[in-house]
């Protein structure tokens, strides 16, 4: 899938010499969900802003759909939606209003049906007339990515799009996402909450100290980078695991009824099938077996710890 955003050999290093980005290389593929996820500090927001408009880059290009970032920047940010991690509100202007205006900043033509529909998708709808000092703070935040819609944008930036934002309030953004992905809008989606990244992102990538760790594909990621367990529930109680079963990765639970077996997707080590069939010549029987596969959070973790 051709590339939306381009990012070569990119690098920030501010007065004080403290080197925010380090050679940064990333493409964001036209249409896609893209979740950038690292610890704080880690140079998430600094990319986001180069790439909107807001911090200049020490090094480096950026081009947006075409468009260099510098020498075309009002076709580049014209194509861009962004949600910043502050709140940031008109407080005494309407919600409608503020829609309204955001589209008027980019020299579109008035579309109060294009609005009203944005009000409707972020159920905002019974706000449309309120003054934004009397919402939420969940609302507030909608207020915020309807802006950032509200000049038909082909890409939207989503710096920690669901902080401070209830349960409910979370899935029925994920699920506007999708819906503008499915629209054919590009997503980048920064968060802590590494099940929205787990639920809603194609694509994942790391970022730590500066420096990209790795972009893959989730679900390759999870199938190269997961760990999976297998639990078996004996039907006898052991008191030891059986020599001939040293090759596997096996835990025994202190009461002797279960076997957990841990292993990696890609490890060289005997599969599933040979455990059972060794069990078997073991004469260890059971009566039941689950299995679960590390969720993303296992595996950024570990990521980030090998790159401190």
């Amino acid at each position: 899938m051709p590339s939306i955003i381009s990012i070569s050999g990119v690098n920030k290093t501010y007065a004080s010499g403290f080197t925010a980005l380090n050679n940064i290389n990333l493409d964001i593929r036209r249409g896609e969900i893209f979740a950038l996820l690292g610890p704080n500090g880690a140079g998430k927001t600094t990319l986001i802003s180069i790439v909107c408009g807001i911090v200049n880059r020490t090094g480096g290009t950026v081009t947006v759909d075409g468009h260099d970032i510098s020498s075309d920047y009002r076709a580049a940010r014209s194509l861009i939606g962004l949600v910043p991690q502050e709140l940031t509100v008109e407080a005494f202007e309407t919600v409608r209003n503020a829609f309204a205006f955001s589209r008027g900043l980019f020299g579109k033509p008035a579309n109060p049906a294009f609005i009203d529909k944005i009000l409707k998708d972020l159920s905002l709808w019974d706000k449309r007339d309120a003054k934004i000092i009397t919402l939420s703070g969940g609302m507030k935040r909608r207020v915020m990515i309807g802006k950032a819609l509200a000049h038909e944008p082909k890409i939207l930036f989503l710096d920690e799009p669901t902080a401070g934002v209830d349960v409910e309030l979370r899935k029925d953004m994920w699920q506007m996402v999708r819906s503008l992905r499915d629209s054919g809008v590009t997503v980048i989606l920064t968060t802590h909450y590494i099940e929205e990244a787990e639920e809603m992102a194609d694509r994942v990538g790391v970022i730590n100290h500066g420096e990209i760790v790795l972009v893959e594909e989730k679900t390759e990621l999870m199938r190269k980078l997961g760990r999976k367990q297998m639990k078996l529930e004996l039907r006898e109680p052991i008191s030891t695991v059986p020599a001939a079963l040293n090759g596997y990765e096996l835990d025994l639970s202190p009461e002797g009824t279960t076997l957990t077996y841990t292993y990696d997707n890609q490890a060289e080590r005997p599969g599933v099938a040979s455990l059972l069939g060794d069990l078997g010549k073991a004469g260890i029987q059971f009566r039941d077996l689950d299995t679960e596969n590390s969720s993303l959070e296992e595996i950024f973790v570990n990521l980030v710890r090998k790159t401190q």
